[in-house]
């Protein structure tokens, strides 16, 4: 990791997408402006107001950006709450957030999604830069040990198959290059925490994204799930975690390994529980044997 220039913010790229990477956000914010802040989201999002949104006027999915723009906010006042706020009613509506909406007719106005984003993080004054993964309208495919496959994130996120590995439809696409330079110049890159195979891992099959943040000096830590998510990575311990990174991205990754050592509440145990979901296990040694990363 290069010496961070102290009179400098520390630069740090979250990569994800969903509530993992909004939350994390959410923590980043309160150390801000010493630290410079890039997120990278996913955008297969198929699913709810962002799904039909995407079909009915082809546009990227804007839910996940939302949320981000939101966990940056300068404050978490009305307009925040506006940009969150869900129509409970109306024909068409119904479902619809207005933070969709208006990143949806932002990029229609303006004809570029990017440009669009950045307008909206204007508007809500946020503490960073907001990057979608990438511009091409893609779709997530998943494809199981027995040799079948689905296409859709929605759909992968009902699937309870074990999930052998995912990919983008189509298969070659392009980051943005503001993402590219932000991953040169990180001092620390952060991946999750969140659904594996449907937040994190499709920004690494993004052209150049995988090798930008291979070949990049700064610090790069995989924050594991505290437990097993049912579909996706039941069963997973926190080695297979950084395994399924590595293998989709084609080369080794991740140095540093977040892990939870504190108590899980019983409420969410049994939470989990009802879906046969248990803890994620902490396989240190296996992590280290396997020379994949340092864990923290």
């Amino acid at each position: 990791m290069k010496a961070p220039n102290t009179q400098a913010p520390l630069r740090i790229v979250s990569i994800g997408g969903g509530t993992g990477l909004s939350a994390l956000l959410t923590g980043l914010k309160r150390y801000a402006p010493t630290v410079d802040i890039t997120a990278v989201v996913t955008v297969t999002d198929d699913g709810g107001s962002s799904g039909r949104l995407r079909r009915e006027f082809e546009v990227l999915p804007p839910g996940d950006i939302r949320n981000c723009l939101v966990a940056l906010s300068e404050d978490e006042g009305l307009l925040a709450k506006l940009f969150q706020y869900r129509f409970s009613s109306g024909r068409g509506l119904k479902g619809h957030s207005f933070g969709n909406l208006f990143l949806t007719a932002l990029a229609d106005i303006t004809g570029d999604f990017p440009h669009a984003v950045k307008l909206s993080s204007d508007v809500l004054a946020i503490a960073g830069k907001i990057y979608p993964s990438t511009t091409a309208n893609v779709t997530l495919e998943a494809r199981f040990g027995d040799g079948t496959s689905i296409t859709g994130e929605s759909r992968i996120s009902r699937s309870r198959a074990p999930i052998d590995s995912v990919g983008l439809r189509p298969r070659r696409c392009k980051p943005l290059k503001e993402t590219l330079a932000a991953i040169a110049n990180a001092d620390l890159i952060t991946l999750g925490p969140g659904s594996l195979f449907t937040s994190v891992v499709p920004n690494l099959l993004v052209d150049g994204v995988s090798k930008a943040i291979r070949n990049s000096s700064a610090l790069k830590a995989y924050f594991c799930n505290l437990m097993w998510q049912p579909g996706e990575t039941m069963r997973f311990r926190a080695s297979d975690h950084v395994k399924a990174i590595h293998e989709h991205a084609g080369r080794r990754l991740v140095n540093t390994v977040v892990v939870n050592t504190g108590e899980i509440k019983p409420s969410l145990r049994k939470r989990y529980a009802r879906e046969a979901a248990r803890p994620v296990e902490n396989d240190l040694d296996e992590l280290d044997r396997s020379s994949w990363g340092q864990n923290a």
